[in-house]
């Protein structure tokens, strides 16, 4: 396990334990996504973790890892993401997450248009689409005129982290490379350098602090449960596997035996059928005598 101190921004941990600072959560916040959008932010309201839950219990919710609302503005979700595996389903993930965002935005009897417009942003330290860009913006657009102007208010930024090709603001690229690289000969610029004596202040408290520790205690027991889960499952397995290789053995000393007995015998599952039929085994004269008896 890492020591918090060698986290990155684009952990989860240390994301949320800084968004979501009683003290620090709000600047900080407003400092990453004003480097990122280019403009002046509002007055910010920050959730961490946030979850929006299905409309019922057999339907999938989703848990953002930073929920943002601008007073009189722009609502932002914005992900870390270091999970290189998941990346085929990130633009189905981002159409999900649009789509929980909206509906839960809009009360009932209010006109469309005043549909807020949201902002869904990854910062991954893998490619998405393999064309090292650093910055990839998707908007909804007409096919047939791609010209043509259709604002629908939702917006998709993917910004990877050592993307070369594209021409991004410097300071965007400095952002990234701290967040990735989060460490105080990183921070170059002086919005950086203020948000790393706030990253450095919420390494340094105790609640968070005490709150990796047990995260990390969380994890490290469902490791141990998942280790000996395994080691369970493996056991009956070899346990298994060791009753059929004696069964082969012995019936092989019969003669020679038919591909559909043997694929019978290898398929089996149960402990106790193969203890069964290792004892009439021993006892038959033929393979012609065993196979009557099972």
């Amino acid at each position: 396990m890492r020591q918090l101190e060698e986290l990155n921004l684009v952990d989860d941990f240390l994301a949320n334990s800084l968004t979501g600072h009683e003290v620090y959560g709000e600047p900080a916040a407003r400092c990453i996504l004003e480097c990122i959008l280019g403009r002046k932010i509002g007055k910010l309201k920050v959730t961490p973790q946030r979850a929006v839950q299905g409309e019922d219990t057999d339907k999938h919710g989703i848990r953002m890892d930073v929920y943002l609302d601008e007073e009189d503005g722009e609502l932002f979700d914005l992900e870390p993401d270091n999970r290189e595996k998941d990346a085929a389903s990130l633009p189905k993930r981002v159409r999900f997450y649009h789509a929980k965002l909206d509906a839960g935005c809009l009360k009932s009897g209010v006109e469309y248009e005043k549909l807020r417009n949201v902002i869904v942003i990854f910062i991954t330290t893998y490619d998405p689409f393999g064309l090292d860009r650093m910055v990839y913006t998707v908007k909804s657009g007409c096919i047939e005129v791609p010209e043509l102007r259709y604002e629908d208010g939702a917006r998709t930024i993917f910004l990877y982290t050592k993307g070369t090709e594209g021409n991004p603001p410097e300071d965007l690229r400095e952002l990234l490379y701290y967040m990735e690289h989060t460490s105080k000969e990183n921070a170059k610029t002086e919005n950086l350098q203020r948000l790393h004596e706030m990253v450095t202040a919420v390494k340094r408290d105790g609640k968070v602090g005490l709150a990796y520790m047990k995260s990390y205690e969380i994890e490290e027991l469902r490791w141990r449960e998942g280790l000996a889960e395994g080691m369970e499952k493996g056991i009956a397995e070899g346990v298994i596997q060791g009753r059929i290789n004696a069964l082969i053995d012995l019936l092989r000393e019969l003669g020679e035996i038919p591909t559909s007995l043997e694929e019978q015998i290898t398929a089996q599952k149960d402990v106790e059928i193969l203890r069964a039929w290792l004892k009439l085994a021993a006892k038959a004269e033929s393979i012609e005598d065993f196979t009557k008896q099972i």
